[in-house]
C-alpha cells in the first residue's frame, strides 16, 4: 500500500529534505576544515563566536540558548575550550550557583582567525550550493 501526499505537501517534504541536506553539508564541512585547520568543531566555533559577540560575560544557561545544546553538553564544551585557554569561568557573585563564561584572549584570536574561514564555508554551501558528501 503507498502513500501519496499531495503536490504541494511533496514540495514541503522536498524543501525539508533540502534543508536537511544543507545543514548536514554545512555542518560536516565546517567541522572537517575548522578542525583541520584551527584545531576547532562547529560547535566550539559557534560558542566563540557567541561568546565574542557579547557585550559582557554570557551565563551558560544564556549561552546554551544561543548555541541550541543542552545545558550539559553546552558545559562538556565549555570545560574543552577552557582547558585549551580559549574560554574562562567565572562564578556569578549575586547566585553562587550561576556560571559567568568568557572569551579569554588565546580564544579572541583563535576566533578570528577563524572567521573567514567559517564564512567562506557559509557561502560556499549556503550560497553557492555547493554540498560536498561527508562521511
Amino acid at each position: 500500500m503507498s502513500v501519496e501526499d499531495s503536490a504541494e505537501t511533496a514540495a514541503l517534504v522536498s524543501e525539508w529534505r533540502d534543508l536537511l541536506a544543507r545543514h548536514a553539508a554545512t555542518a560536516c564541512t565546517l567541522d572537517r576544515e575548522l578542525g583541520e585547520q584551527f584545531g576547532l568543531c562547529m560547535s566550539d566555533f559557534e560558542v566563540l563566536e557567541r561568546l565574542a559577540e557579547a557585550q559582557a560575560d554570557l551565563r551558560v544557561q544564556e549561552l546554551a540558548e544561543k548555541v541550541h545544546l543542552s545545558q550539559s553538553a553546552l558545559s562538556r564544551l565549555i570545560g574543552r575550550l577552557e582547558k585549551a585557554g580559549l574560554v574562562e569561568r567565572t562564578m556569578c557573585d549575586l547566585d553562587r550557583r550561576g556560571i559567568y563564561v568568557r572569551l579569554a584572549p588565546a580564544g579572541r584570536e583563535r576566533y578570528q582567525a577563524a572567521r573567514p574561514l567559517h564564512r567562506k564555508v557559509l557561502e560556499r554551501v549556503l550560497i553557492n550550493r555547493q554540498l560536498p558528501t561527508c562521511g
